[in-house]
């Protein structure tokens, strides 16, 4: 037990910030403090939006934004990620608020929160390293598309449409502008787009976003537009830390919608930040860590009645772009909004939101790395594929149905490659101490197979037709040595292709069945049956005596003379397998 409470120890030790993170944060301050008030301009009507959608209200997006977005910020395992409400969680937990009211979501993401730093500790992060990149770049594409079609609504003027479909908010958001079109609206979010499209080729440094942002407001009050809709009234706080809303007996009842939270929140959260670091260069994330710092966010956020956070790709990608080097830019971020809360809030609510859209519509659009896109549609016909199919998932379903069509998918592909590499191949009979007459006739009579390659349940059946259908010889001869792995199915199909073959009077050798495929084979009783009457034998020139022995017993063919007596050491030659 103390051995185990150690080990406990040295992981979560091993999951803390140490001097690294801290040298990391003294490099480039000021970019970091311009990108941090940058994402915080943007994050902020996306976390009450968020806030209001999940049916918690503004307050809860503002305080998981705050609370979330700064623990993240220093236990994740990404020097750029952002943490906070987003539009993939707020779909999973509208259903979660209706089920089971404000108090179950709250204590959904407790049990969430617990979950994942379960998961940091047990290293499950190292898996996210499997997921193909055509999968990640897919995921990229797609999550670029949502974010620019939600802003539609806001950058054309028009009420947020009923509905949790990107395209059919944005169909007939665009309805509504063609019955009333707010041509004051678009402008302001078409110039400010503009304005940070054309800024960040020239000036990379300077953050035309908040600029622009700036400038709109002004606009706006100065001429008194009243078209361009303002953010509106924000909280002023936020509430005392409490777990008043935790009631252990529904906890069985939750636990359900606790997995799907959490592993929503694990996939969003690793997939942003393997985002962030293909959009920068030198930038790697620790994916225990991210869970580590994702899941203690998740555990304080619901004591100050937030929702369950993750990391946001949208506010991650403000933040790549206007050139964060450091956590302290999540950090920045995250006190910001906590300042706006308690001081700022009346200026805040004057920022048009149609400037707000054009920010994100920017983002969305540097998000998308053309030469990237391009380099993985020539790669192969596979990752193509994979590509359009997880773009197309993000856009039309949500981010969980992307990425398993786009694992699911992968996988298939990437097997079917495997077992095309199986081959069965016929190799000539080694002539050994046969004289040329002797080898022909040898031939005449037995076959070898030289089995290369997987045996397993992707290719194992087109192994059997090509084995079943052996004919004219007496001897079959198996070389097993360059199976490179076997399964269950490959077993049985082995096992299926011999006793055919048995029937026909064919005899069946084996030779080089390496000691870690024993076991299958065994547990078939494959090779119970490749042992018959002791015919599995250790390399091909002992199944090519085997098979002259016998030939020659059963009549088939004359007798031939003995071979030479050969040493120990000469015995133990040849080839094998």
């Amino acid at each position: 037990m103390t051995s185990v409470l150690l080990r406990i120890r040295g992981r979560i030790a091993a999951l803390l910030p140490g001097r690294d993170d801290l040298a990391e944060l003294r490099r480039d301050p000021r970019r970091d403090l311009l990108a941090g008030l940058t994402v915080a301009v943007v994050a902020l009507p996306l976390a009450l939006g968020f806030g209001v959608s999940s049916g918690l209200g503004a307050e809860a997006g503002l305080a998981t934004a705050v609370v979330a977005g700064a623990l993240a910020a220093v236990f994740g395992g990404s020097n750029l990620q952002v943490s906070g409400p987003t539009g993939a969680m707020t779909v999973v937990l509208v259903p979660i608020v209706a089920a089971h009211g404000p108090t179950g979501v709250l204590t959904v993401g407790l049990m969430a929160g617990a979950m994942l730093v379960a998961l940091a500790l047990l290293r499950a992060g190292t898996y996210m390293q499997y997921v193909p990149a055509p999968v990640v770049e897919g995921f990229t594409l797609g999550i670029a598309c949502v974010i620019g079609l939600q802003q539609i609504p806001n950058a054309l003027g028009v009420p947020r449409p009923e509905g949790d479909r990107v395209l059919v908010v944005t169909w007939h958001a665009m309805e509504e502008f063609a019955r009333n079109p707010n041509w004051t609206a678009a402008a302001f979010a078409l110039a400010v787009a503009a304005v940070m499209l054309a800024g960040a080729r020239r000036r990379p440094t300077v953050p035309f976003s908040i600029l622009a942002v700036i400038a709109a407001t002004v606009v706006a009050e100065v001429a008194g537009l009243d078209a361009a809709k303002p953010i509106g009234d924000l909280p002023s706080g936020l509430p005392a830390p409490s777990l008043a809303f935790l009631d252990p007996g529904t906890l069985g009842s939750l636990l359900t919608p606790a997995v799907a939270v959490a592993a929503l929140a694990a996939l969003e959260s690793l997939l942003s930040a393997s985002v962030a670091d293909g959009m920068t260069v030198g930038q790697k994330h620790d994916p225990d860590r991210e869970l580590f710092g994702q899941g203690l966010a998740n555990l304080a956020a619901p004591l100050f009645g937030g929702v369950p956070a993750t990391g946001a790709i949208a506010r991650t990608a403000v933040n790549v772009r206007t050139g964060a080097g450091s956590r302290l830019a999540a950090l920045t971020h995250a006190a910001i909004l906590a300042v706006i809360v308690f001081a700022a809030a009346p200026l805040v609510s004057r920022i048009p939101l149609a400037a707000l859209a054009g920010v994100l519509l920017a983002t969305a659009v540097r998000m998308v790395e053309v030469g990237s896109l391009r380099a993985m549609a020539k790669a192969t016909r596979s990752d193509a594929l994979i590509l359009v199919l997880t773009a197309v998932a993000t856009l039309v379903l949500d981010l969980v149905y992307a990425v398993i069509i786009g694992l699911v998918v992968a996988g298939a592909l990437a097997l079917r490659a495997v077992a095309k590499q199986a081959r069965l191949e016929e190799v000539p009979l080694d002539r050994g101490d046969h004289s040329a007459e002797e080898h022909a006739l040898l031939a005449e009579h037995i076959v070898a197979y030289r089995i290369d390659g997987p045996l397993f349940f992707a290719g194992a059946h087109r192994f059997l037709l090509e084995l079943a259908e052996v004919a004219d010889v007496r001897v079959v001869i198996l070389r097993m040595s360059r199976v490179t792995t076997i399964d269950a199915t490959g077993a049985l199909v082995l096992k299926d292709a011999v006793e055919k073959l048995h029937r026909r009077g064919i005899v069946v050798m084996t030779s080089g069945i390496r000691a870690g495929q024993r076991q299958v084979l065994d547990s078939v009783g494959a090779l119970e049956l490749l042992r018959l009457e002791g015919r599995e034998y250790a390399g091909t020139p002992e199944a090519i005596k085997a098979a002259h022995s016998y030939l020659e017993g059963a009549g088939v063919m004359p007798s031939l003379p003995a071979p030479p007596a050969r040493s120990v050491g000469e015995e133990s030659g040849g080839t094998v397998g």
